[in-house]
């Protein structure tokens, strides 16, 4: 199976529990996945509560914090823009656990044949 890189762009929570939730379905399915966040979307990868994480499991949905933690058992790779971490004026130690560093060159690089989605 072909490996699976994503790219959050955005800091949009919907859009970054959109590309955790596609990358465990494609974990789940014995596939290779990847999110990276880029930018703006760095804050996503430090666990917390969201305005929204009571309504969520009401309606049978996982709250960011749960996706984020279900990838890591996963064995999704969560990267870290490490341009976005520094403008976020985050330490790495804030982010999700597995969480590790990176860059769109070392991201292409390794890409290989692997689907590529932005959100």
């Amino acid at each position: 199976m072909r490996g699976l890189t994503l790219i959050v762009a955005t800091g949009d929570i919907e859009r970054f529990r959109a590309a955790l939730a596609l990358a465990c379905a494609h974990a789940a399915l014995g596939g290779q996945a990847r999110v990276y966040a880029h930018e703006a979307a760095v804050p996503l990868l430090v666990p917390g509560a969201d305005p929204d994480d009571t309504a969520l499991p009401a309606h049978g949905f996982a709250t960011r914090a749960q996706l984020l933690a279900e990838a890591h058992q996963a064995g999704v790779r969560l990267i870290a823009c490490q341009t976005g971490l520094a403008a976020a004026g985050l330490s790495f130690d804030a982010l999700a656990a597995g969480t590790e560093p990176g860059g769109l060159i070392s991201l292409m690089a390794e890409l290989g044949n692997d689907r590529l989605v932005a959100f």
